[in-house]
């Protein structure tokens, strides 16, 4: 801990220097999963945290783990599981940090159960922007708060806009060996979301849950159980290594054949003729969407369009499509100005109107669905939005649905076709995730989160924020930046200029080397089973 104290103390000084001098600055982390353009936090000062990046203690006996905000989730994971323990919400991506989890949102596939992941954080030390170290906590419920409540409360999904988190106590769960996961097929997009509140009733007994669409009448609800049980005979399915398919593809090829899940049950005795069910170790079944980023690294496939999206390239070039690479080659090829990347949260009602306006106007497929159990508002978090005559939004449910996919190539038609999009999310009630391109004007924008701007403006001014950038000016996307200007945007727009810088960037980065020493990964000397040879 002597270590951390000294690091704090350092970002406390820096933090304090740059508050008496009344500079504005951004925090650099080493790395991000946003999909926002770099460009628009080209010259702020930084405050370096990035050396904040370990697990510095795990308490078996109370389920608890001290971690620095750069933690990602693939170390956090295997720092727990050595205790038999996993945080209760685990982001997908193996490069998503603690830290990132608690300021930005994160909702996965246990969120129907256990929220979002700052739900599941039980404090968190934070360095105002005037340098002051302090641990806020949430309320234990029942009216007894916690130290610095409103803090905590109004730092959860802020984007560090009330101070830079600098260690973060969290709740852990028991593990298991193995998630035993079922794959039911659907035949359109209202049977999907009525499948996925289905499978998250608590007497289905669903540990996780969440579905992709291929289209409107291939869906798949995939549920899972944790287990230390392997039945006799079952062969275990990993994700991980280069030869492995990618899990939606897998998914995909398990189910294009089976009939409806839900017509199955009434035409016949079982409903199980639509639905597969296999067993898949736990850390694989976390980050089982990391090799190929959900469906995003077919993109750079058709980026590079001479080369197959065949089993044996996604072998051979596996080390460049694990998502902290997809991420580097993102940014460094200049292409998220046209790959639109969108995680809405939607009222269930709200659910299959919004697919059919993705399907009309986008052509964007799959899709993701993830459910999630969601807070009463203000929060900058996916809420249900306030009624009219009410205070705040309620507790509640939404479906998460991913939109992840090319774009329109003119730059002022991807801008109209991501505000057409923002619109009509607005109409159907929902809130779009803050990690994206956002465009809304400022009205706008407060209007769609839960209209809390002077609460949130009460705790800048009370905890000394009201030098630094806002949420709205971090989240908005400069229609006519000076950053699309110049000779360097210029030369990566030609093809495959773009698309080579970013490899580079990948490259120099070293991340491959992260998946390649990974410890969590499965292999296959662990007691217990066969592995699956796809």
């Amino acid at each position: 801990m002597e270590r951390h104290r000294q690091a704090v103390r350092l970002v406390s000084s820096s933090v304090r220097a740059l508050f008496e001098r009344a500079e504005p600055y951004r925090i650099w982390h080493g790395s991000t999963n946003s999909t926002r353009p770099p460009h628009q936090k080209a010259g702020a000062r930084l405050v370096d945290i990035s050396g904040l990046r370990n697990v510095l203690e795990v308490d078996a006996a109370r389920r608890t783990a001290l971690v620095e905000p750069n933690v990602p989730m693939d170390r956090l994971v295997e720092s727990t599981l050595k205790h038999g323990l996993v945080p209760p919400v685990v982001m997908e991506f193996p490069g998503i940090t603690a830290g990132g989890g608690f300021a930005g949102t994160a909702g996965e596939s246990s969120s129907f159960r256990h929220g979002y992941f700052d739900e599941n954080v039980r404090g968190v030390e934070i360095v105002l922007p005037d340098g002051e170290v302090v641990f806020a906590r949430p309320g234990g419920g029942g009216g007894d708060g916690g130290a610095y409540e409103d803090l905590f409360k109004g730092a959860a999904g802020a984007l560090g806009t009330l101070g830079v988190a600098t260690l973060l106590e969290l709740r852990l769960i028991e593990a298991k060996r193995f998630v035993r996961t079922t794959y039911r097929r659907t035949g359109s997009v209202a049977e999907a979301v009525r499948v996925v509140r289905e499978e998250c009733r608590a007497e289905k007994g669903n540990d996780y849950v969440d579905g992709i669409l291929f289209s409107k009448d291939h869906g798949v609800i995939v549920s899972g159980k944790m287990t230390d049980e392997l039945p006799e005979g079952e062969r275990i399915q990993t994700f991980s290594r280069a030869w492995d398919p990618w899990f939606y593809m897998h998914v995909r090829d398990l189910t294009k054949g089976l009939p409806s899940s839900t017509s199955s049950s009434s035409n016949s005795t079982s409903a199980s003729e639509g639905t597969v069910t296999e067993y898949i170790p736990l850390a694989e079944y976390l980050f089982r969407y990391d090799r190929g980023g959900f469906w995003v690294g077919q993109a750079a496939f058709d980026y590079f369009r001479p080369v197959p999206f065949t089993r044996f390239f996604r072998w051979f070039l596996d080390d460049f499509l694990h998502t902290r690479m997809l991420y580097r080659a993102l940014h460094g090829s200049g292409e998220s100005g046209r790959f639109v990347v969108q995680d809405v949260g939607m009222p269930y009602e709200s659910a299959e109107p919004f697919v059919d306006y993705v399907s009309e106007n986008l052509g964007i497929w799959p899709l993701w669905l993830c459910p999630l159990k969601t807070p009463k508002g203000p929060t900058f978090h996916p809420h249900l939005r306030q009624q009219e005559g009410k205070q705040g939004g309620e507790e509640g449910e939404m479906l998460n649905i991913g939109v992840w996919g090319w774009g329109p190539k003119d730059r002022d038609a991807f801008v109209r076709a991501n505000r057409d999009l923002e619109r009509r999310v607005d109409e159907l009630g929902g809130m779009k995730w803050l990690y994206a391109h956002t465009y809304y004007s400022e009205p706008e924008f407060w209007r769609a989160y839960g209209g809390h701007k002077s609460e949130y403006e009460a705790l800048r001014q009370k905890y000394r924020a009201t030098s630094l950038p806002s949420v709205y000016d971090k989240v908005r996307v400069k229609v006519d930046p000076a950053g699309d200007k110049g000779w360097k945007p210029w030369l990566k727009s030609l093809w495959p200029i773009g698309g080579l810088v970013g490899i580079w960037k990948g490259i120099r980065s070293r991340d491959y080397m992260l998946h390649r020493n990974a410890m969590w990964k499965w292999t296959g000397n662990e007691k217990g089973g066969k592995e699956k040879v796809a």
